[in-house]
């Protein structure tokens, strides 16, 4: 079977993101097994995001998938969880200053992903511009972080650290496609 990359350094991203992906969802699908549907199933709504990018990026690598429409569809679904687990349904935070640094944060990402991915001129954004994305979602996630395992604030708290870390994973590993797409297309002309 042909895979999209050749270089070891990217094929060595895709791993990294597919394997912690893969753990992450799997701890968090036993989670929702251990407490039940009904108090975790905003989990399980995220879960399948999660899953439906890490499919892609699996298609994507094995050229079942062009890179336009990866990078649309990948954009919507790693969208969509910014918009319900930091915008519409965000972890209660004890901090308030640092809830609103995370909302705002939030938005800028949304925005963000809009503005680099829903043009059809995408590839004109520099490797900056793409690794942005990954840095404001990874301070996100350390701001959860920080707030939720200084205050514990129950038995799925754990779950809940562990989901928190599961997108920041996946955009890296979206950001290294689309930095090795904007790669390749340098090479073809």
């Amino acid at each position: 079977m042909e895979t999209r990359f050749k270089n070891k350094s990217q094929i060595i991203d895709i791993g990294i993101t597919a394997v912690s992906v893969v753990l992450s969802v799997g701890t968090m699908l036993y989670g929702i097994s251990q407490f039940g549907l009904g108090e975790a199933w905003p989990e399980l709504v995220l879960n399948l995001f999660y899953i439906a990018c890490a499919a892609m990026m699996a298609m994507y690598f094995f050229k079942r998938i062009d890179s336009q429409r990866f990078n649309y569809w990948s954009s919507v679904c790693a969208g969509i969880t910014v918009l319900l687990r930091d915008i519409l349904f965000p972890p209660p935070l004890e901090n308030y200053p640092i809830h609103l640094v995370c909302l705002t944060l939030s938005v800028m990402l949304l925005l963000l992903f809009t503005f680099f991915y829903a043009r059809k001129d995408w590839k004109s954004y520099t490797k900056r511009n793409l690794w942005l994305l990954f840095i404001i979602d990874t301070v996100i996630a350390g701001l959860y972080y920080y707030v939720i395992s200084r205050n514990p604030i129950n038995e799925y708290t754990n779950y809940l650290l562990t989901e928190i870390w599961i997108r920041p994973t996946i955009i890296y590993g979206l950001v290294a496609c689309f930095a090795s797409e904007k790669e390749n297309m340098k090479t073809t002309f």
